[in-house]
């Protein structure tokens, strides 16, 4: 079995999928086709795979090939330094992990000299394996003076450090220690001396311990986190006594020599095992503390990305602002730039006045349908002051300016506003992340939009590959609009990326809007695998071709085409009429290469050409009467809008410019496991105040129909994780 074949074997019995699917994936994506290709267009290559899967099979396959690689350079090494043997070789090939492979080479990988290394060339190896092995043997035959051996307990003591050393490189005894750090360690944390007021926003861990197999993931990043930044001394052992126990019962016999054997064991494991394992353990766990943040960012930038699109209405953008104004932009339906001024809304007597005359008067000239405000300083205010306003039929809502900031600064905001500052930057961002959030949101880094849970904590590869997956997918899902969209929206359709991107930005600026799918191909250097990947994901709806606009792949319109041929239609009828579609038989048009799925998503397409996935839009609006964290008390029953969401519980705007937490345990009536069950990102809900800490800033909610009011769990699960 050709190694290739073997990581397909593995990677189908890890996700319980057939090899099949396993291998068929693997091709496609070796051929260079992308997930949302893979995931969209080829369902009978990996029976409706979803995109989920498909990573995890690319990502899988990265895995075993970063560990043929390592195996490779292990087995270079012992060659080299002609140490291989047979056996050694046999099982270098079985190790089917990192951990195994890294145990099996671990007596054999160059070091520099250790106290076992001296020992033995002090020639105390002999009396080490009598020791080792229970055997009778004189020390005192191994005295040296030469090599620095002067008393039998010298002798006694090298060959006490060779045997701690084999001790701690056998690999069954690693793999068996392992398990008991895995299951029974304790993770400690303590402050360190003389920082106590230093480390104040840590207090809740200058004496803390847990288990650390049920410590939750975002505890231990913020325990990590003080480590990191030496606030914080931590330990992630078992009590000594378990292990300790083991290896005694290993090694350790009754004989003459246990004497020595015990203070042998004792010193491996306090000086090369513990430490060791220690960590490995601690590398374990921030890996799976970081997977479970990265997972939960994901999920949220998700949910995120696919809100609700008010569509191509005209639109005010306020960024409120106190000393210095809030900064307005007035938008045409497609995010155009058209007015911007800065008005004094809070401000008292002319000021107000000229503000109130200048939205009013914007508002009839450019046929302001709806008012975008940035969530952040002064909103309220500005809010009371817009709401005040003689204005008919137009839509005011908040907008969350998380990296708003971001984007005003960034390179491609300079290019497209040149001749303006910063704050006209950010109001026209606020307003185009109401009209379509995914389109406005992709040109930040979504490390920026604040909706993750340690965000800086984690690895940052994975983070950024994660997040990578999620634009992609979300871009995809929804479908581009070619001749309007944004270099950073076309960056991220599948078979693009950055310089595909702005061949096509180019083309059009030069060439003029798109007028088929098929004239993608004259853009310089989009070649026909290019097309293939991205062509179904784009999108031309002023084409003659009615396909165009579609989710339809260009690869099946002939077959659409003998749809409608075969329904006496066109293919104009066939998508308006009802009736046509339903004389469709798609078993008649299974193939070799198409099949049902393909198919079904034709009809369906066809009934919602370039339908777009995400749900319609729902305005917003917090109570009147609360502004700020002095307005709340406990019982009072309020709207708002989950902003983040965590593996401890969701954190809610309500209006007074400070999140309240909705701990896991008050989500529900019931046990939850998962804060993702029950809310989402920017979901709209009716909270509960429990608990209102106005000295630091901290407010407990509560989602429970019944519920006595008591205070909230422990704080040092309380603070935005965000920050």
């Amino acid at each position: 079995m050709n190694q290739q074949h073997s990581h397909h074997h593995i990677i189908a019995r890890d996700l319980g999928l057939t090899l099949d699917q396993v291998q068929r994936t693997a091709a496609l994506l070796t051929e260079g086709a992308t997930v949302p290709f893979i995931a969209r267009y080829r369902k009978e290559a990996t029976g409706s795979l979803d995109e989920v899967f498909i990573a995890q099979i690319r990502d899988r396959l990265a895995t075993l090939i970063e560990l043929d690689k390592r195996r490779m350079a292990i087995l270079e090494s012992l060659e080299g330094r002609d140490i291989l043997t047979e056996e050694l070789h046999k099982q270098l090939l079985a190790a089917t992990g990192l951990t195994a492979l890294e145990d099996i080479y671990l007596p054999y990988r160059p070091k520099r000299r250790t106290r076992g290394m001296i020992a033995a060339e002090k020639g105390l190896s002999p009396l080490a394996l009598a020791i080792f092995f229970q055997k009778n043997v004189q020390p005192e035959l191994f005295l040296d003076p030469d090599k620095g051996v002067f008393s039998e307990e010298e002798a006694l003591a090298g060959a006490r450090d060779i045997i701690a050393e084999w001790i701690s490189e056998d690999t069954q005894t690693r793999s068996a220690l392992r398990k008991i750090f895995s299951t029974r360690a304790i993770i400690t944390a303590t402050v360190v001396k003389k920082k106590e007021a230093e480390a104040s926003k840590y207090r809740d861990y200058f004496d803390w311990q847990e288990a650390a197999a049920k410590a939750p993931g975002h505890r231990l990043l913020a325990i990590f986190r003080g480590e990191n930044e030496k606030f914080l001394s931590i330990s992630i052992r078992p009590p000594e006594k378990e292990p300790l126990r083991f290896l005694h019962t290993r090694y350790v016999k009754n004989s003459r020599f246990s004497s020595q054997m015990s203070p042998a064991v004792d010193d491996c494991y306090r000086r090369l095992l513990a430490p060791s394992l220690e960590n490995e353990l601690h590398r374990e766990l921030k890996k799976a503390a970081d997977d479970e943040a990265i997972g939960v960012f994901a999920a949220n930038i998700r949910e995120l990305l696919l809100a609700p699109p008010l569509g191509p209405k005209r639109v005010l953008a306020l960024d409120p602002g106190f000393r210095t104004g809030a900064k307005l932009a007035c938008l045409d339906e497609h995010g155009k730039l058209l007015h911007f001024e800065t008005i004094f809304p809070t401000h008292d007597g002319e000021k107000a006045r000229l503000a109130a005359r200048s939205v009013t008067g914007l508002v009839q000239k450019f046929g302001i349908t709806a008012i975008a405000i940035g969530n952040g300083t002064a909103s309220r205010e500005t809010e009371d002051f817009i709401r005040a306003l003689p204005l008919e039929n137009v839509l005011v809502t908040f907008v969350n300016e998380d990296g708003a900031s971001i984007y005003s600064a960034s390179a491609s905001a300079r290019a497209e506003f040149p001749d303006h500052d910063l704050t006209v930057r950010g109001a026209v961002s606020i307003g185009r992340r109401l009209q379509d959030p995914l389109a406005e949101l992709v040109k930040i880094d979504p490390k920026s939009i604040g909706v993750g849970q340690y965000q800086h904590d984690v690895n940052q590869t994975e983070l950024k590959n994660s997040l990578d997956d999620v634009v992609i997918n979300c871009v995809n899902s929804v479908g581009v609009e070619v001749n309007n969209a944004s270099l950073e929206l076309l960056t991220h359709v599948s078979g693009l990326g950055p310089a595909l991107a702005k061949n096509i930005i180019n083309y059009r600026n030069e060439k003029g809007p798109f007028t088929s799918r098929k004239e993608l191909l004259q853009v310089p250097r989009l070649g026909a695998k290019a097309f293939e990947q991205c062509a179904g994901f784009l999108r031309i709806h002023n084409s003659a071709y009615p396909l165009d606009s579609s989710g339809i792949h260009p690869e099946m319109y002939t077959t659409v085409e003998k749809m409608a041929r075969d329904a006496g239609c066109t293919l104009d009828m066939l998508i308006h009429s009802e009736a046509a579609r339903q004389q469709i038989d798609i078993r008649k048009y299974i193939s070799a290469t198409v099949g049902l799925p393909t198919l079904t998503d034709i009809v369906t397409e066809l009934a919602k050409p370039g339908r777009d996935p995400r749900t319609v839009f729902s305005p917003f609006s917090f109570k009147k009467d609360v502004h700020t964290i002095h307005d709340l008390q406990p019982g009072m029953k309020l709207p708002g809008i989950i902003s983040n969401i965590t593996k401890f519980g969701a954190f809610v705007d309500i209006g007074v410019h400070v999140d309240g937490l909705i701990h896991i345990s008050q989500l529900a009536d019931r046990y939850v496991k998962d804060p993702g069950e029950i809310v989402k990102i920017r979901q709209q809900l009716t909270v509960t105040i429990l608990e209102v800490d106005k000295d630091r800033g901290r407010i407990s909610l509560s989602l429970k129909t019944d519920r006595p009011l008591v205070s909230s769990p422990s704080l040092h699960d309380r603070a935005n994780p965000r920050r």
